[in-house]
């Protein structure tokens, strides 16, 4: 079980990194790259956006300086940790190795997201061989949010923004200290001979609450209904607001690629050699806004803007619980942030939702 239990000196961020690098895992943390925060390779705490911060609304993203030195000062970019566990593209093989990583910085949307893809590729008879390695490779600091987006709304999603599980340590920033949890024996054994670690006392696990409180506190986007919007949705297939977002949707695909929980993927044959057998296979991410997508017996089953954003909507919130037993959407904002066009999921499950309501009314 997670327990609360121990304060790391700020000075001493860089002796836990090391203690893990030792262990064998390559270092995989948030990274200042190309006017975004990303997730890429590590050595340091040197490599992390101290300082950063993150301003996100409605089709909007941008970087700003703080007016401190946080280290996780910040939500989360475009980039979601399943590219180290689904890569965009890769070759499908039998014999699938991987290397040991170690996700420094996670957050509670995103444990829910790897928890939701552990789900799609790992549950039922046939676990994905991919995903198994690699998945089996990793290690996770989690990091409680003390800040929220104006894009989040994970505390309607029951996904944040503090963690629960999911983690073998797990990270509360204070200004100048760092407040652990240890969830797994692995994070236990990593904090033995740590200097700078000594025991939590109650006024540093409050700090900590109080911290992860502020984070909730400040979100001022909610799904309307929470996780579970199945009757919604299934009750409202040819509502005139899916004619309404058609207008405005690009069919791009962004808010697929951004989601940590999307999973769609399209398979090609590079080559085939007749003589002995073999052949190459290659596994690359697709998007149900494609119109490609859903193309069956000589054209696609949905074929307007107006489909495929329903698909899209409706299976994350819906059909998920069908085939999964959870909602697709972990409340982490990506979507919004990065659409063009800024269209808003909440927003647009809202509008359904208010004229449900508005016609059951006498």
């Amino acid at each position: 079980m997670p327990t609360r239990g121990y304060v790391l000196e700020r000075g001493s961020l860089d002796e836990l990194l090391g203690a893990i690098s030792q262990r064998g895992f390559r270092l995989i943390g948030p990274v200042v790259h190309d006017g975004a925060i990303c997730y890429e390779p590590i050595s340091s705490s040197a490599d992390l956006p101290v300082g950063w911060t993150d301003r996100q609304e409605a089709g909007s993203y941008r970087l700003e300086r703080r007016d401190d030195e946080a280290v996780f000062g910040f939500n989360v970019g475009p980039q979601g940790w399943k590219r180290y566990l689904f890569p965009p593209s890769e070759r499908l093989r039998s014999d699938v190795t991987a290397e040991p990583l170690a996700f420094i910085g996670v957050r509670a949307c995103e444990l829910k997201a790897i928890d939701i893809q552990d789900r799609v590729f790992l549950g039922g008879a046939h676990p994905d061989p991919s995903y198994a390695a690699r998945r089996a490779g990793i290690f996770i600091v989690a990091v409680n949010c003390g800040q929220s987006a104006a894009t989040c709304f994970c505390v309607s999603m029951e996904s944040g923004p503090g963690v629960s599980r999911g983690y073998d340590l797990a990270l509360t920033e204070l200004p100048d200290r760092f407040v652990v949890d240890v969830g797994s024996s692995r994070g236990a054994s990593v904090l033995e001979g740590i200097g700078g670690l000594r025991r939590a006392s109650p006024e540093d696990v409050e700090a900590s609450t109080e911290v992860v409180d502020r984070a909730a506190a400040q979100q001022v986007r909610a799904m309307p209904g929470g996780p579970d919007l199945r009757d919604l949705l299934y009750d409202n297939l040819e509502h005139p607001r899916w004619d309404e977002v058609a207008d405005r949707c690009l069919s791009c695909g962004n808010c697929t690629m951004v989601c940590p929980t999307c999973f769609c993927f399209s398979v090609t044959d590079g080559f085939s050699e007749l003589a002995d057998g073999s052949g190459e296979r290659t596994r690359s991410w697709d998007s149900c806004f494609t119109l490609g997508h859903s193309y069956q017996h000589g054209g696609p089953v949905r074929s307007s803007v107006k489909a495929r954003y329903r698909q899209w909507a409706t299976h994350k919130l819906a059909t998920w619980h069908d085939q999964f037993g959870t909602a697709g959407c972990v409340g982490c904002g990506r979507c919004v942030a990065w659409c063009p066009v800024g269209i808003d999921i909440t927003e647009e499950v809202a509008a359904i939702a208010d004229s449900a309501t508005a016609a059951e009314c006498p």
